[in-house]
């Protein structure tokens, strides 16, 4: 008669460690946010992601804490901690100086995030849709580098509300481009294509006209010739 199956312990293993624990190097899992490459709304998903996977998310919300004078008070101070250690390993210097607080829960440390981030929404909404407007191809160095800016601005005004729509990053995409991308352009708004797709048309426009220009130069360039031999 066969042994009914048992739960594998490793001989080091300790099963009422909390996961969180197991976390080495929180910023591999987590990119470092500075408002620019890295927006806040981005942020905020992969970090409550993280926190939901390692179950610390009632550290971030507005779960209340046990009370000083309970038992299990000692072990959510400390997993606290771990959480606020993971805010600031997260953010960039200029956030770090803003939000540092040793005395702060991890809860207060995430709302002084989100009100510096969330604060003055109708002057950086104004700024913001400025540079999202006039931004054009020629401004950047790339097709590449005008797309990512592009984006960024985008997902910056999601952070202060002000959504934009995938129909309408798309049309000024195509509105900053410059002359050589006309028939592109043409093709992306004949075709009503998704952003995705309208990136990927540019860029293989760009491979197409690197080609010619090779090619240009190829049969531009004058063909060596052998010296000949006076008789």
């Amino acid at each position: 008669m066969s042994k009914p199956d048992t739960p594998l312990i490793l001989p080091n293993s300790n099963p009422s460690l909390h996961p969180a624990y197991s976390v080495n190097n929180i910023q591999s899992k987590i990119r470092t946010l500075d408002g620019d490459k890295v927006t806040y709304s981005a942020w905020i998903k992969l970090f409550k992601f993280n926190a939901t996977a390692y179950r610390v998310v009632d550290h971030l919300d507005d779960t209340p804490p046990p009370a000083v004078t309970d038992p299990a008070y000692p072990a959510w101070k400390e997993l606290d901690a771990l959480v606020s250690q993971w805010i600031y390993s997260c953010v960039s210097d200029e956030y770090l100086h803003r939000i540092l607080d040793t005395e702060a829960s991890a809860r207060q440390t995430w709302l002084k995030l989100e009100k510096i981030f969330r604060s003055n929404k109708r002057a950086k909404a104004a700024a913001l849709e400025t540079q999202f407007v006039n931004l054009t191809l020629l401004a950047c160095s790339s097709v590449d580098d005008y797309c990512k800016q592009l984006k960024n601005l985008a997902n910056q005004l999601a952070d202060v509300d002000q959504i934009i729509t995938e129909d309408r990053l798309v049309l000024q995409l195509v509105r900053g481009l410059s002359k050589e991308f006309e028939t592109t352009a043409s093709l992306i708004n004949s075709q009503a294509v998704d952003w995705d797709t309208a990136v990927a048309m540019l860029n293989d426009e760009v491979i197409r006209q690197a080609a010619r220009q090779h090619q240009s130069t190829v049969l531009l360039t004058p063909r060596s010739t052998s010296a000949s031999t006076l008789g």
